[in-house]
């Protein structure tokens, strides 16, 4: 390994995300295939994301079998100047079956030194560019051998195929097991006010102690948030739209936002919508501040209960 590597973990996680250049508003594309999207809308979106200051997209091997990627590489060779101003982002480790890397009998997660290494090659190769910014594990994987992960990622990031390496869905002990063997730039993590396991587990706790920011995925719960029916919702949402009109705000969807940039281990959030406008109301939530006060009272209409 390089002398980085060898390096006490504690010196060597600093701010990776930012020193790569990511936004802290993450385009997410897993749902591309849905949006409908030719190559050339696929550019114009990227380029409207990326006017807005959202230069960050984030892919994994998996989404719609590769096709999100190829098409993303397609959208990228209508105008290849794009790509030294944005961050392109991706994962793999999961194998399903009828994966784009071979048909399997089982679905199964692969985090071998072999897999991870020509799971790069073939999103590079869809991706029509030569290094990916960001590459992470997708999923934590049973069978893994952090050694054999680290020369992985320590081999990819020599031969300048990633630039970074992180994880994805990993506990606090499996992000710090990995970490003692290789730099980790961020962990992507599920959270919103219905998924608060990050907080209860200290996952947040344990990135902020390792200078690490984890990037947020499914801000709003999936769409839960959006439920006419849900109780839960309708009670969080009457909570939310009071603040908007507080702070201000074009639409209570920005104080979710702003409630997760509150947190202190600085958190890079993920938008998986095609509308442009969504990413509007992520970059409005950065900019808002929520009082301490404001904070706990989303979370306590969240979880439908005082804060203990």
């Amino acid at each position: 390994m390089n002398e980085e590597a060898s390096a006490p973990a504690e010196k060597r996680s600093l701010d990776t995300l930012a020193a790569i250049g990511c936004s802290k508003v993450v385009a997410g594309l897993w749902r591309v295939r849905e949006w409908n999207m030719s190559a050339a809308l696929l550019k114009r979106y990227v380029q409207e994301s990326m006017t807005l200051g959202v230069t960050t997209f984030d892919h994994a091997d998996i989404y719609g079998g590769g096709e999100v990627e190829a098409l993303f590489g397609d959208a990228l060779t209508q105008t290849p100047s794009l790509r030294d101003r944005m961050q392109i982002v991706s994962k793999a480790g999961i194998r399903p079956r009828g994966s784009s890397a071979g048909a399997v009998r089982v679905k199964h997660y692969d985090t071998s030194r072999a897999y991870l290494q020509a799971a790069v090659e073939r999103s590079l190769q869809r991706l029509k560019t030569d290094h990916l910014d960001l590459f992470l594990i997708h999923r934590p994987d049973h069978l893994a051998n952090n050694d054999e992960i680290a020369d992985a990622a320590e081999s990819l990031i020599r031969q300048g195929k990633i630039r970074a390496f992180g994880v994805s869905n990993f506990t606090t002990r499996q992000f710090d097991s990995l970490r003692a063997k290789v730099p980790l730039a961020t962990n992507q993590i599920e959270f919103s006010p219905f998924e608060l396991q990050a907080l209860d587990d200290d996952v947040f706790t344990g990135l902020s102690s390792a200078s690490v920011s984890p990037m947020i995925w499914s801000a709003l719960g999936g769409g839960r948030l959006f439920s006419e029916t849900d109780e839960l919702a309708l009670l969080l949402r009457r909570e939310l739209t009071t603040l908007a009109e507080k702070y201000n705000a074009s639409s209570w969807v920005s104080i979710v936002y702003a409630w997760i940039f509150t947190l202190p281990c600085a958190p890079y959030l993920l938008v998986g919508s095609r509308r442009v406008e969504s990413l509007q109301q992520a970059l409005e939530g950065l900019r808002i501040g929520l009082s301490r006060e404001d904070w706990y009272a989303i979370l306590e209409a969240a979880r439908g209960k005082p804060v203990p």
